[in-house]
């Protein structure tokens, strides 16, 4: 429910972020905890909202993890991670250590419909029934709401595997996804940019040639984004999205690649449209907040 103390947790590869409060504006405590090992991770996060009685009994926790995850609630394994490249965390049950240590709901998601959701209630996105928060950082991810509730089918969509176009005579690099090679993932992630042209993007100018070919590869998958979902606004963040220049060449390269077709109509202010985060980095814990809320909703009715 609205307004009930909850817990967040925006799990990540190599940090987690807790938070407790209510909303945006009523975060009571947070902190940082680095990503170790499932037991030792996990147990930090739990011994935060453990220390934290003084400032409200806490009613839930929502947790935006990363993935994959199984998150169908008649599987068995529903709340664990499934098969990552994280080494050591393939398999590990996420929910049932905060469930059994609190003894209160849990909710889980991935990060980005975590984060979508955050910046649905409080964010860049509060104003529309339907968006897409994408990350692009060491992954690609997507998270995608619906009258605010995030899209789950056989799993959760996995949107940096989609593919797009490859002109292998201008871009010779053969991508750095395992399973795919040249998906988006394989083509415009911060390891491929690194590998591709032998420095970490954090590194090359905003003059860097690799800036116009990533805002193509990025703007391609936004369009099969837009034809396939038609979201009302896209939230993009992430750590190769730092660079000031690539956002408006994405945007320009959109509407482009549209070529006039009818959602381009519907777009009107591009610059509106597709849009960095308003909560910045506290997007996928806040989410975690609306996790929660919603799940002690579900359990009270």
């Amino acid at each position: 429910m609205r307004g009930s103390v909850v817990g967040g947790v925006e799990l990540g590869g190599s940090k987690v972020l807790c938070a407790l409060g209510t909303a945006v504006d009523d975060v009571r405590a947070e902190t940082r905890i680095a990503t170790t090992t499932p037991v030792e991770t996990i147990e930090r996060a739990i011994e935060f909202f453990r220390g934290q009685e003084s400032r409200g009994a806490v009613a839930g926790v929502g947790i935006a993890s990363f993935g994959p995850l199984d998150l169908d609630a008649r599987s068995p394994t529903f709340g664990s991670i499934t098969a990552t490249p994280k080494p050591g965390w393939s398999r590990t049950d996420v929910v049932g250590p905060f469930r059994q240590a609190l003894g209160v709901p849990v909710a889980i998601d991935t990060d980005v419909n975590g984060a979508a959701l955050g910046e649905h209630r409080w964010g860049a996105a509060r104003d529309v029934r339907t968006c897409v928060y994408v990350t692009v950082g060491t992954g690609i991810g997507g998270g995608v709401l619906i009258d605010g509730r995030p899209l789950h089918g056989l799993a959760h969509p996995e949107m940096g595997h989609m593919r797009v176009p490859h002109d292998t005579t201008a871009d010779p690099f053969a991508g750095t996804c395992p399973f795919h090679g040249d998906c988006l993932e394989g083509l415009a992630t911060g390891p491929a940019i690194a590998a591709r042209w032998k420095e970490p993007p954090e590194s090359l100018g905003p003059d860097h040639p690799a800036w116009p070919l990533e805002a193509r590869y990025l703007a391609h998958g936004l369009v099969n984004v837009i034809v396939a979902l038609s979201p009302e606004r896209i939230v993009v963040r992430g750590g190769v999205m730092r660079q000031p220049r690539l956002l408006p060449l994405i945007r320009a390269n959109v509407i482009a690649f549209l070529g006039g077709y009818a959602p381009s109509a519907a777009i009107g202010d591009i610059d509106g449209y597709i849009v960095a985060p308003a909560l910045g980095d506290r997007a996928g814990v806040l989410g975690g907040f609306a996790l929660a809320q919603e799940k002690i909703d579900t359990s009270s009715s």
